[in-house]
């Protein structure tokens, strides 16, 4: 169901449209937060709130989880402009990525769907969070990365897909039936190794053992999408450091700038690596 409800509260919300239902738990912890889940006694449904992190329209989101299979992500039942309600969904959240192979598995299942209709560009994003920030906090090395991005432009993609883009731990659900995405709201249609750069592994070896599977399960040279993902792993960076620094702008929460801190010290040593190796 799609309604027009800009602007209402989220008890407006639960008074208008689930008048049987009840907040269920707190406030569903994460990064974006907005999120809440509700209950009648029987089904459960989690509440998420438009927020300013969000790089697409909300609508977007919507749609996304309209497109996909029900085992890639929670089914949405209803939008309301700036709320969007969608099925709980059942399971584990763990604090560690799940073996490769179920990983593959379920980005080769994602990348198979027709394609959203919207494309990922990173570049109007970048340049969208360096105007966002503090201005005490654009470095000469930002600036530098961000003009070197805009000279290269995006790679060209290499397999065009429908993109989660937003995969880490936190974002999988383990469940019954196995793994299942949520938080689709930077979904879009993208280069499959963009995909691949952009999940939160704790290591490099990790993402490169998850490249080889991947590259084996969608029959593509292993060679070719290793440096495809090499290409997009800068601007993966800048976008994400941008996103914390723009969210640190927002919101005064610390953990944001200790998180852009740490990505801006990988940055300029790889810069000084670089350097000397010119040299």
């Amino acid at each position: 169901m799609q309604f027009n409800s800009n602007k209402l509260t989220r008890d407006e919300i639960l008074s208008r449209y689930f008048p049987h239902y009840a907040p269920a738990a707190a406030q569903l912890t994460g990064l974006s937060g907005g999120s809440c889940l509700i209950s009648d006694g029987r089904h459960s449904l989690v509440l998420r709130q438009r927020h300013q992190a969000t790089s697409s329209p909300f609508l977007r989101q919507y749609r996304a989880l309209k497109s996909v299979p029900d085992d890639l992500g929670p089914r949405p039942s209803h939008w309301l402009g700036d709320w969007m309600a969608v099925e709980f969904i059942t399971g584990e959240v763990k604090e560690t990525l799940p073996d490769i192979i179920p990983l593959v598995d379920l980005l080769n299942r994602l990348h198979h769907q027709p394609l959203f209709g919207w494309r990922i560009s990173l570049l109007p994003l970048l340049e969208r969070y360096w105007l966002e920030c503090s201005p005490a906090r654009r470095t000469v090395l930002w600036l530098r990365q961000l003009q070197a991005l805009r000279r290269q432009g995006e790679p060209r993609p290499l397999r065009m897909a429908p993109l989660h883009m937003d995969i880490h731990a936190g974002n999988l659900v383990h469940g019954a039936d196995g793994l299942r995405l949520i938080d689709w709201e930077y979904a879009g249609d993208g280069d499959v190794a963009m995909e691949l750069a952009s999940v939160w592994t704790e290591t490099e070896a990790q993402r490169d053992r998850l490249v080889a599977a991947y590259a084996t399960r969608a029959a593509i040279d292993p060679e070719t999408l290793r440096r495809q993902v090499r290409r997009w792993k800068p601007w993966i960076a800048m976008l994400m450091v941008g996103w914390y620094e723009s969210r640190w702008q927002q919101t005064g929460d610390r953990q944001f700038i200790t998180l852009a801190d740490a990505i801006w010290r990988q940055l300029s040593f790889k810069g000084k690596e670089r350097s000397v190796w010119v040299r």
